[in-house]
């Protein structure tokens, strides 16, 4: 689904973070959306972290640089990293070739549900909305800053 200019994929759940959410089994696989990838621009690094740690929801947990940006990604889930994307220490542009597959960060084993309720679902009419109205206030901050 294209949402202003940025594809979003219906089988994921989306966080104010900029990143999205699939359930796998047990396991929630993260990684960031396409509006995060365009915005930081060519991605040239990114450490993960270690399999077995142990993540808290609003707690930084990977850090990403570009070429005009360096920051960290805050967890939207309590859980244990079950697997990292190793490739993404060796090709790290993989977040912008395919923020949705190979781009991949983590698989996370999460501690409990309630995360979902801060999550957008876009198959919700009334999540869709209040999702697009969250990417409008996200252009226009950003697009200040770079003023």
């Amino acid at each position: 689904m294209n949402i202003s200019g940025y594809e979003f994929l219906e089988d994921r759940l989306y966080n104010k973070e900029h990143c999205w959410l699939k359930k796998e089994g047990d396991n929630l696989r993260i990684g960031v959306t396409d509006f995060f990838q365009k915005t930081a621009n060519e991605i040239v690094f990114v450490e993960l972290p270690a399999e077995g740690r142990v993540i808290e929801a609003g707690k930084n947990f990977v850090s990403v640089e570009s070429g005009k940006w360096v920051g960290r990604i805050k967890g939207t889930v309590s859980g244990t990293v079950v697997k990292s994307n190793g490739e993404l220490a060796d090709f790290p542009y993989l977040l912008n070739e395919s923020p949705y597959d190979e781009g991949w960060i983590v698989d996370v084993k999460p501690s409990d549900q309630s995360f979902e309720a801060e999550l957008f679902d876009l198959n919700d009419a009334a999540q869709l909305e209040s999702f697009k109205g969250f990417l409008e206030e996200e252009k226009q901050r950003i697009a200040k800053l770079a003023e």
